[in-house]
């Protein structure tokens, strides 16, 4: 009798691991495969892309990659480089003011830490896209709109609550005996901060960018309404300019798309062993 069970327990386990890996096979093809058509697809020239959508190419092309870089028309050189430079400072600051501002609301106990902690928290919880009209009729009133640092204030500003959220909850999982132990030799508050407590803080920092560089590198909204001058638009703005008002080019916009992932995909396998080291350190000590 027990062997039966154990051999029927073995078959429904063995059924139930082939079910799980399928879902899973499946879902990841799912994901996989809109990528593998977007790259074959823009070797692709504009009739035999109608003629057959989902068809392999029979005569590969790179006109689609020439037309783009050679024609200063569509501005994506400067479009990356704007989105770089925005991307970059935004999570230098964000990163920063997020450890700094979590480090303080985790170890410093005065009046108000709680009352901070949860007005940051709430920004998490306003729909970032109900601020736009606001946001835009103080900036214009201001005359700070249109400028190559005006996107930096939104970014910054919708970025500081989970990473504040994220630092605050990590910095709680050190032991205080190692700051401790630190004053005692003589080590200052900066030195501390900036030397000890930094360091083993680098895992869940390291998320915060990644989260935040996505965030940053993709936003359309502001962007479309806080920036005007083709000179300063972004990426995603860039990307508009390869669809028509009665028909697109979609060999071409794939191939925009493509070489403005490239960058973001890059980074992403450079810092794989990062964030997956940030992610496990969050669920397992947040």
């Amino acid at each position: 009798m027990d062997a039966n069970y154990g051999q029927t327990h073995k078959v429904r386990r063995g059924i139930a691991g082939f079910f799980m890996n399928f879902v899973l096979l499946a879902f990841s093809i799912s994901c996989i495969f809109p990528l593998v058509w977007m790259l074959y697809s823009s070797f692709k020239e504009k009739r035999a892309f109608n003629a057959d959508v989902m068809g392999l190419p029979t005569k590969p092309t790179l006109i689609n990659y020439t037309r783009i870089l050679s024609n200063s028309d569509y501005h994506l050189g400067q479009s990356m480089w704007n989105s770089v430079r925005t991307t970059a400072i935004s999570i230098i600051l964000i990163v920063a003011f997020s450890f700094i501002v979590g480090y303080i609301l985790s170890r410093v106990k005065f009046k108000l830490n709680r009352v901070l902690y949860i007005m940051f928290l709430m920004g998490m919880l306003i729909p970032i896209h109900s601020l736009l009209v606001p946001i835009y009729i103080v900036f214009q009133r201001c005359g700070i709109s249109n400028q190559w640092f005006t996107l930096l204030l939104p970014y910054v500003s919708f970025g500081l609550p989970m990473g504040i959220f994220l630092v605050e909850g990590y910095v709680k999982t050190i032991p205080i005996s190692l700051e401790e132990a630190a004053a005692i030799d003589g080590s200052s508050f900066s030195y501390t901060l900036w030397h000890i407590i930094f360091p083993i803080c680098q895992p869940i920092l390291v998320t915060v960018a990644i989260i935040q560089v996505f965030s940053c590198w993709n936003e359309f909204s502001f962007a479309l309404v806080l920036i005007k001058d083709v000179a300063l638009q972004t990426v995603p703005l860039a990307l508009t300019q390869f669809k028509g008002q009665f028909a697109s080019d979609y060999p071409k916009q794939m191939a925009a798309m493509l070489l403005t992932m490239a960058p973001i995909v890059v980074l992403y396998f450079a810092f794989s062993k990062q964030i997956i080291k940030g992610m496990v350190a969050g669920a397992v000590k947040g």
